[in-house]
């Protein structure tokens, strides 16, 4: 008997091949890997290529280069082209590793509290062992005592170790002092002045930046003093911000853009939170304040970026609302430093502070004598009043008209009297 007809081929569905080719959610999971896969290939690619990109324009110094990347999602990738691209940026790249020694030289007026700040360093980050991270304290403290003692006429204020140790960490002990140096002469140096007066008046630009964007959320806001925005930008965001990762990747950012730039960073943040805002009843300002001197987390540093270099595109600081910009002195970082890569010598910044420093204590004078007058108006009312009448009197005997002026007086009297008025 012929027992073919009774052989069958096997069930398709019983072949491995089939029922992937059947089972759709097996063949989307594989479509999916291989699409991940592609895409981290081609992020890889491009990252490469950047990669290249920045080094090459570190060798050219291409300082237009280097901004644009630094502005680009990603930043500058990572510390070991940071090592490279930020010395240039800070124009510190030509000069010799490091300031000459310091041991000698007089203690700075602040170096208690540098101790004390540099004792509570490194909290967020890095993370590694006790000992280590005892290690970096003494450094960090060493580096900011060494700038500090060659230009003693810079005030140390509390931060200033938080910008410091972003530094630190990226570059290194040595190569890390010139970097602090130029960043202090030419970034921050208003923070460095003997008074915070001058920072007040920078964060007097982020109203008037927001005046400009969204008048809705300026009129929410009302009257709040922005004094919720100098923990953030006194420090350059580093005492805030806790990833290593984002506050490295935002120096990348700031360090490529003139100073007044961190302001409009800030004036980014508020815009983003509109909506977060908008919700706490204006009635409540201790509310507003508070959200606003807290960092939203996350951060959306990126996006943030791209926000703050359109608004400065859009509203420059000359054209800000309630002469906010008029207000900051000529002599100012943030007006002198407009051209972050000018060719400005270490004395000229100097004598910019002490320029600056002159015209802050006078304006400290007059508010006080303003002040002063204010408190004893009354008396000083009077006293001026009492001169007054004297040096009328005076007058009037050199003129000889005391005389009939009594007798007009005395004349009066006599008519009070027959009318028995007195």
């Amino acid at each position: 008997m012929d027992h073919r007809s009774d052989i069958h081929d096997p069930p398709e569905s019983d072949s491995p091949n089939s029922t992937i080719e059947k089972d759709p959610s097996i063949s989307t999971e594989i479509s999916l890997e291989d699409s991940q896969t592609s895409q981290d290939e081609h992020a890889a690619l491009l990252r490469a290529e950047k990669e290249t990109a920045i080094r090459r324009a570190c060798d050219l110094r291409d300082f237009d280069a280097l901004v644009s990347y630094a502005t680009s999602e990603g930043g500058l990738l990572r510390d070991d082209i940071r090592q490279l691209a930020w010395p240039i940026l800070l124009q510190c790249d030509r000069e010799p590793e490091g300031l000459e020694t310091w041991n000698d030289l007089p203690p700075h007026a602040d170096e208690d509290q540098v101790q004390l700040d540099v004792n509570r360093s490194f909290v967020y980050y890095p993370h590694c062992p006790e000992e280590e991270l005892n290690s970096k304290k003494t450094e960090l403290g060493c580096v900011i005592k060494q700038v500090l003692r060659h230009y003693p006429m810079l005030c140390y204020f509390q931060g200033y170790h938080d910008i410091v140790q972003v530094l630190f960490l990226v570059l290194g002990g040595q190569k890390a002092a010139s970097a602090i140096t130029q960043i202090s002469l030419f970034r921050i140096r208003d923070y460095m002045l003997p008074s915070l007066s001058p920072t007040i008046k920078h964060l007097h630009l982020i109203p008037a930046i927001i005046e400009t964007s969204d008048t809705e959320l300026r009129h929410h806001l009302g009257g709040i003093k922005p004094f919720f925005a100098l923990a953030a930008t006194l420090t350059l965001y580093a005492h805030d911000i806790q990833e290593y990762g984002d506050i490295a990747r935002l120096f990348d950012f700031l360090l490529a853009r003139e100073p007044v730039v961190s302001i409009y960073l800030f004036a980014a943040i508020i815009l983003s939170r509109k909506k977060e805002l908008l919700e706490i009843p204006a009635e409540e300002p201790e509310m507003l304040h508070f959200t606003l001197s807290k960092l939203p987390c996350p951060l959306g540093l990126e996006t943030l970026i791209s926000d703050a270099v359109q608004l400065f595109k859009d509203h420059p600081p000359e054209s800000l609302p309630y002469g906010a910009w008029n207000r900051i002195p000529w002599c100012s970082v943030l007006k002198t430093s407009r051209d972050p890569f000018g060719n400005q010598s270490t004395e000229e910044a100097l004598k910019l502070f002490e320029q600056q420093t002159r015209q802050m204590r006078n304006e400290e004078r007059k508010e006080k004598a303003l002040a002063f007058l204010w408190a004893h108006r009354r008396t000083i009312g009077s006293v001026a009043v009492a001169v007054f009448i004297g040096a009328i009197s005076i007058w009037m005997r050199k003129k000889g008209l005391d005389s009939p002026i009594w007798s007009y007086l005395n004349r009066f009297k006599m008519a009070f009297r027959g009318g028995g008025y007195l």
